[in-house]
């Protein structure tokens, strides 16, 4: 089965694998696990953070970062296609009693005036603007990412208005691999940045959260607050610092996989649109007098191929390094088929 669901579908390589079993551990609520507190610092210096914290995913990464930006009556501003808003539960809403303004960004990207257009005036009925977030790459947007110079731009603008910024990084070394850009820059432009070693990296779970020192101190409250108080996970530590190390190089070859998907798909007249992208997410929506997205996503799995619906007519393929250059080619040739 050719597996194109998402990025978090990859197995551990035998080389992770062997870091795992070899790892030292302690217990982490003590902060005496060697390996996870190795992740922690390497994650966080190799952001031009002070520090970080392991997470089991990035969901809780996200949620602890609302919670230490933000107060209750409090409101987060983001795309409308941000994650934090379409995929985590409302748990912005349960954990820290904040609203979401949505902004209506270009394919995910968003500029300064629609942040300044969406700060709220300082009346009784309205909530405290507080939150910038940001997400690098754009998953529901179709892997669309921001470079530095735009970052800059909207984090400079947030700052100066007094409102705090926050990264959700899930992909964003999927965004660096396009761009080039040093990961070290990006420290200076945000609060707190989480980021996934469980998608293209490769890691069988977790996400980390950086920050400065003081933040990192109430972040690790927060999460055992929320059920994250881990004890020996230097296992699974060391499978995140193996990722961060050996893999972050090859997340080029996924987006080489995912253009052939996005030329193919172009080609096919069934095919009503294909969203920008660079990287290895890839969405497209069918002619509806064709077929639904539930439908396809059967046909697709007949032929072994796995694939998620994402609307009434809206379909995504995920590449990684457990599909094969390969195996994306036979994909490609039985789109054309269907």
């Amino acid at each position: 089965m050719i597996n194109l669901l998402s990025d978090t579908v990859t197995k551990p390589t035998a080389a992770m694998r062997d870091v795992m079993f070899s790892a030292e551990v302690g217990d982490d609520v003590f902060q005496q696990d060697p390996t996870a507190n190795e992740l922690e610092s390497y994650g966080a210096q190799l952001l031009g953070m002070e520090a970080g914290l392991f997470c089991p995913s990035g969901v809780m990464a996200n949620q602890i970062a609302i919670h230490l930006h933000t107060n209750p009556l409090d409101e987060v501003m983001c795309d409308k296609t941000a994650h934090i808003y379409n995929y985590e539960a409302g748990a912005w809403a349960m954990h820290s009693g904040v609203s979401i303004k949505l902004l209506e960004g270009n394919h995910g990207i968003i500029n300064v005036e629609q942040i300044h257009q969406a700060i709220q005036p300082r009346f009784d009925w309205l909530p405290k603007s507080k939150l910038l977030v940001l997400e690098n790459t754009c998953n529901k947007a179709g892997g669309t990412h921001y470079d530095l110079s735009q970052i800059q731009k909207l984090t400079a603008f947030a700052e100066s208005k007094g409102i705090k910024r926050h990264l959700d990084g899930a992909r964003l070394f999927n965004a660096l691999s396009i761009t080039n850009e040093n990961p070290q820059d990006y420290g200076a432009h945000f609060d707190t940045i989480s980021f996934c070693l469980s998608k293209g990296l490769g890691a069988p779970v977790g996400s980390l959260l950086v920050g400065s020192k003081e933040d990192i101190i109430e972040a690790r409250r927060i999460r055992k607050a929320l059920g994250g108080g881990m004890r020996q996970i230097g296992f699974l530590a060391a499978a995140g610092l193996h990722a961060l190390k050996h893999h972050r190089e090859r997340l080029a070859e996924d987006h080489v996989k995912a253009e052939h998907l996005r030329s193919t798909l172009k080609k096919v007249n069934r095919v009503t649109r294909v969203l920008p992208g660079e990287s290895n997410i890839v969405i497209f929506d069918l002619d509806p007098t064709f077929m639904s997205s539930n439908k396809w996503v059967k046909e697709m799995e007949k032929k072994g191929i796995l694939c998620a619906a994402f609307g009434p007519q809206t379909i995504r393929f995920v590449t990684h390094m457990d599909v094969s250059l390969t195996e994306i080619e036979k994909v490609c040739h039985e789109i054309e088929q269907l």
